[in-house]
């Protein structure tokens, strides 16, 4: 364990790194750097790679979860970044790595870590798209050229969020990608005037739900604008992508409150509030993230050591001549495109929505124990705070046993509501997927409960600094 510390210390004074501000920046400061890299990730998202002469998209219904674009710069997207995030978070939850958060020397090395391992990452995932196909076929040239394209892009995604995290911008790098990727999305799906084929041989249908339904009003044919086939907006996911959005922003306020006093402020008395969505968007990043990988090595076997031909690789993937997943394991984890595939084969929605739930709900609890979230990692610092519930004694046990009667079952509930709004949204078609609006949601308010105490600490500097303490 020394020596892996010293080796990572060693490396560390080598990697690329951005300085934090000398001084903190302003709001409108915050807001042209933010902005800054949010263009700069808008550019490597429509900057194609060397000679890429493009194919059909094997990872499509993935690319708005890793704010990735195909065939361009952000063909990996943040995906490494996320990748090596989880894996150090699950070894330092497990205390396979031992550090302590309380140490600044030890954030740094932790942060060092993850730096290097996105790297060795980015270097893995570039090298797997190019060699299993998921880029075509490459020339030897070519490979090199979009090798290096995507290792460097990946890197700059990395500085760009590491720079927004210092204190440059407001938030986070991840979810602003994240939450431009979706918004792309939801704005294709609703004012793309462009005319798209659907299938080979079918004639060509303005995709956007706006322009289509103008087109379809002078038309005379707006009954048919109802439910569209293909995964084509149509009224009904307009509808169903509205409600998903509002139900969403309605739950976010649910909460139990858990009141506290302060031992060290007599006469204080606040609530510590445990929100239904305990730990958010991470289990459907997790879930996401799982089923990329097993998409992804599904197609690398496929495709290179004859998987079309093995007896086995049936339970794993069988493809169309058009790449699409038509049965297998990841048949079944991926979602239906609508409706109308969702009525052709029920089976195939219900272990897709028995899938995202049940991995929901273990990677909630999973999340919980490891991200220090748990009831015994709370009641610890709730205590380092001060502060203990009225009619308790200030100690770990009993605080960690009033906690234990709401954490362990709102983390449940959180884990199949978000399950269940992020699978059954992608059956009902919405725009931008039923994970996508969630995230989308979620950063959004993030982003505003952000905004928010920004101002508040530029306006009344000494009203945040009590907020901050309590």
């Amino acid at each position: 364990m020394a020596s892996l510390r010293n080796f990572v210390k060693t490396v560390a004074t080598v990697l690329p790194e951005v300085p934090k501000p000398q001084r903190k920046p302003g709001l409108s400061e915050k807001f042209i750097w933010t902005t800054l890299a949010l263009v700069c990730y808008l550019v490597m998202s429509i900057t194609p790679l060397y000679q890429y002469g493009g194919q059909k998209d094997q990872f499509a219904f993935l690319r708005i979860i890793f704010a990735s674009t195909q065939g361009t710069l952000m063909e990996l997207g943040i995906g490494p970044i996320v990748t090596a995030g989880l894996i150090l978070q699950l070894l330092k939850g497990s205390e396979i790595i031992k550090l302590d958060f309380t140490n600044p020397k030890d954030r740094a090395l932790f942060g060092s870590a993850t730096k290097l391992l996105t790297l060795i990452v980015i270097g893995v995932e570039s090298g797997a798209y190019i060699l299993g196909g998921a880029l075509g076929v490459l020339q030897g040239s070519q490979s090199f050229v979009i090798f290096v394209q995507l290792f460097f892009a990946s890197a700059v995604v990395l500085l760009l969020d590491e720079m927004i995290q210092k204190g440059w911008g407001v938030g986070s790098g991840i979810s602003l990608f994240i939450l431009a990727g979706v918004a792309q999305t939801v704005t294709w799906f609703t004012f793309s005037p462009f005319p798209v084929t659907a299938s080979e041989g079918a004639p060509a249908e303005i995709f956007g739900f706006v322009p289509a339904m103008i087109s379809s009003f002078f038309a005379g044919t707006v009954p048919s604008m109802a439910l569209r086939e293909f995964g084509f907006p149509s009224i009904f996911t307009f509808i169903m992508t509205v409600a998903v959005i509002l139900f969403i922003i309605y739950i976010e306020g649910f909460r139990v409150e858990v009141p506290i006093t302060s031992v060290k402020y007599r006469g204080f008395q606040g609530v510590y509030p445990i929100k239904l969505l305990y730990v958010s968007n991470i289990p459907v990043i997790l879930v996401s993230a799982l089923t990329a990988n097993i998409a992804f090595f599904s197609r690398l076997f496929h495709n290179n050591f004859g998987g079309g031909s093995s007896a086995w690789m049936k339970y794993i993937a069988t493809y169309d001549s058009e790449n699409n997943p038509t049965g297998g394991l990841v048949y079944y984890i991926s979602p239906p495109q609508g409706v109308i595939q969702t009525l052709a084969d029920p089976l195939h929605a219900v272990v897709y929505v028995g899938f995202i739930v049940l991995f929901a709900v273990l990677f909630a609890r999973i999340w919980v124990e490891i991200g220090g979230l748990s009831p015994r990692a709370v009641a610890k610092n709730l205590i380092s705070a001060n502060v203990q519930v009225p009619g308790f004694r200030r100690a770990g046990l009993s605080l960690e046993q009033v906690l234990n009667r709401y954490i362990p079952p709102i983390t449940v509930i959180g884990g199949i509501l978000i399950g269940l709004i992020a699978s059954v949204s992608d059956l009902f078609g919405v725009f931008g997927t039923g994970i996508g609006i969630l995230l989308m949601v979620d950063i959004i308010l993030q982003f505003y409960q952000l905004l928010v105490k920004e101002q508040i600490e530029d306006l009344y500097p000494r009203l945040a600094g009590v907020l901050g303490r309590s």
